[in-house]
């Protein structure tokens, strides 16, 4: 985003502080605006979520589409669910070819505890049965699942992606977060309740479902979580700063 486009997004002109010349007042300040902005798309209880699954259970009642339906049931499952669904899936592409069949495609729909029904699941492989092999380019199907975002926030995740994976592997782990996570803003953590590492390790519990728990990241996960999180802000704007804010960018 440009210097320009970064103005226009935001506008202190309405109750906002005067900003403070103390640098450690300053610092202090922005430290809270990290952690709230961190703890808001990662607490499992935090209102986006809870609006994520209310907008997308509401949805669900009116919309026809496969599709839309498969998206909205994993969507109703929080910010998670659609990484959720891609774990379950790439689990099933046993030989890695990154294709699935009608049998496994069925298989994986079953496993995972959504309400789709064996019509609506026939006629999404049809649709991506493409050129009638008798299989489906699994990324492309899920990809298409994933809610749509735009370019810049795609970007801003990609971003923040990038600056956590240090190592370059494609991967985030624990010690790729642990320079960037303001696991010492938590007020759990100044309470002395919990430990740094417990905190990162519940972040990173966000992106381990269907219980696999690995510890690692991977771009398509950073990527499935985000564009959940990113159905409940409307403003661009917004989904930015809380980027930056969250990962210091």
């Amino acid at each position: 985003m440009s210097s320009a486009s970064m103005a226009a997004c935001f506008n202190y002109e309405t109750n906002t502080p005067t900003p403070r010349k103390n640098d450690k007042d300053k610092d202090n300040t922005l430290g809270i605006m990290s952690s709230v902005a961190l703890h808001r798309p990662q607490s499992p209880n935090s209102r986006v979520e809870d609006e994520l699954k209310e907008k997308s259970g509401r949805a669900l009642n009116s919309t026809t589409d496969p599709l839309e339906k498969l998206r909205l049931l994993c969507l109703s499952r929080g910010a998670s669910g659609i990484i959720g669904l891609g774990r379950i899936f790439r689990r099933m592409d046993d030989d890695g070819s990154k294709h699935l069949n009608r049998e496994e495609f069925f298989k994986g729909i079953q496993e995972t505890g959504l309400d789709l029904s064996h019509e609506d699941a026939e006629e999404l492989f049809e649709r991506f049965d493409t050129d009638n092999s008798g299989s489906i380019n699994l990324d492309e199907f899920l990809k298409q699942v994933r809610p749509p975002m735009s370019e810049s926030r795609r970007a801003i995740v990609e971003q923040a992606f990038r600056k956590l994976d240090k190592s370059g592997d494609g991967l985030l782990s624990v010690e790729d977060v642990r320079g960037v996570f303001a696991a010492t803003a938590y007020p759990r953590y100044m309470s002395g309740e919990e430990t740094a590492d417990v905190i990162l390790n519940r972040f990173l519990a966000n992106f381990e479902t269907e219980g696999t728990v690995d510890g690692k990241i991977t771009l398509e996960e950073f990527m499935n979580y985000y564009s959940g999180i990113s159905v409940s802000i409307d403003n661009d704007c917004y989904f930015d700063l809380m980027m930056r804010q969250a990962y210091r960018l």
